[in-house]
């Protein structure tokens, strides 16, 4: 099959390279001209998405993987082609808080509303008059380098946070949302949508965002995930993203979406949507997939019912970074681009669990090294068992065999769930 991936700034660069793998013809487009030397010599590339349409024809497969693309997926698929990804009420899920929180509501969603406001010093005003413990949230992005929880009950730690926030200037004036804490255990619950019905099982999934183990540090994009699959209907699914089914279908969503929520003994609190490939979740589906992603990308894509087959395993993902993450648009210089990435002893079979990033490779010397940087993450580390130990331990073992100059990652991962949060999901009744 021809499959034409298009990226903004190679969010899941992995998938096309397992589409490739698995014998399709790819060709990957990735819009941020900072990063078009991202996967070079690892699949075929474009430098201008649209001259290929022609290539892909209607009979083949498009692919996007992030958002901000919904009244482009819609023209396409008006004009006949096979468009996997979001549409425009996707992108406004992603990126407008108040309208998500309208959207909870009007389908019975339980949440505590997040308020936004137009500039970082009307939040202060708003804290100050109002005392409680908030998480800041920044308006109309996917990045995580704003988000901070508060801990204190007059805010004020919230307020100096934004505070120091003000003295940028690239932040003092754009949209913050923020949201009154709610104590509990943060789990997703995530599907796959075709337009019309649900395709393939539920997927249950614990990020950890905090960089450092034992969830202390800034907030990252995602340092790894616990996730599994199931096809039981627990209250985490039923309470949440069940009930979008309607608005999904009246937006015909074709993609993968997700709802993050708190819950604790007194129920389940949906935070926020995930309306597009999220990373690095991705790569634990590819650790559980047994059937080819390709003929499952294109039945959602075409509205079609898909029988997919998978592992019924604990799965766990180690993101593995380098500096200057995970504050790299502060500094001039990539620091680590061009560094050898390290796998002299990786197996065949091994390599199937490790999931390239931000990463390229070259022909003449035979190895894969560090791209150009956006997000920090170079590759992502993927084990999975029918107990999150041995998952973990698998995950583990195949990192230990790769070596790249100054890389770090969270040996956690996983951990809390068997400690402590499986044993509270349970009595609270959500698992």
């Amino acid at each position: 099959m021809k499959i034409l991936y298009i990226s903004n700034n190679g969010l899941a660069n992995n998938l096309a390279r397992v589409l490739l793998n698995e014998g399709n013809d790819v060709k990957l487009f990735i819009e941020d001209k900072n990063l078009w030397n991202v996967f070079d010599n690892i699949v075929p590339k474009t430098n201008d998405w649209k001259k290929e349409l022609e290539w892909v024809g209607t009979e083949g497969l498009i692919v996007f993987d992030d958002n901000g693309y919904g009244k482009i997926q819609e023209k396409l698929r008006s004009q006949g082609y096979s468009v996997f990804g979001g549409c425009e009420g996707a992108d406004k899920l992603e990126y407008d808080r108040e309208f998500t929180y309208e959207v909870f509501k009007k389908y019975n969603i339980k949440t505590n509303a997040a308020k936004t406001f137009k500039s970082i010093n009307q939040a202060i005003k708003f804290i100050e008059k109002n005392p409680d413990i908030y998480t800041i949230k920044r308006e109309g992005s996917n990045s995580k380098f704003v988000t901070f929880v508060g801990e204190r009950e007059d805010g004020n730690d919230v307020i100096e946070i934004l505070r120091n926030y003000s003295k940028n200037s690239k932040l003092k004036d754009e949209p913050i949302s923020l949201q009154i804490k709610t104590k509990g255990i943060e789990i997703g619950v995530g599907r796959y949508f075709n337009g019309n019905d649900w395709v393939g099982p539920i997927e249950i999934n614990l990020e950890h965002p905090h960089l450092f183990a034992g969830n202390i540090g800034p907030f990252t994009e995602e340092m790894g995930t616990l996730a599994w699959y199931t096809d039981s209907e627990s209250k985490i699914y039923t309470e949440t993203l069940k009930k979008l089914k309607p608005f999904l279908q009246e937006i015909n969503y074709r993609g993968d979406i997700g709802i993050n929520c708190i819950v604790n003994k007194e129920g389940i609190f949906a935070i926020e949507t995930t309306a597009r490939i999220g990373s690095p979740i991705i790569h634990i589906h590819s650790e559980l997939h047994i059937s080819p992603w390709s003929d499952f990308l294109k039945s959602i894509a075409d509205g079609k019912t898909y029988n997919l087959k998978w592992r019924n395993k604990y799965a766990v993902v180690f993101s593995i970074a380098v500096p200057p993450f995970p504050f790299h648009k502060h500094f001039d210089t990539d620091v680590c681009s061009g560094l050898t990435i390290y796998m002299d002893n990786i197996t065949e079979e091994e390599m199937h669990h490790i999931h390239l990033d931000e990463v390229a490779y070259d022909n003449k010397k035979n190895k894969y090294y560090v791209s150009e940087q956006s997000n920090g993450f170079i590759l992502y580390v993927t084990g999975s068992s029918k107990t999150v130990a041995q998952a973990r331990l698998k995950a583990l073992k195949i990192i230990e065999k790769i070596h790249v100059p100054k890389m770090f990652y969270r040996v956690d991962i996983g951990e809390n769930f068997i400690k402590t949060e499986r044993e509270q999901l349970i009595e609270w009744g959500y698992l």
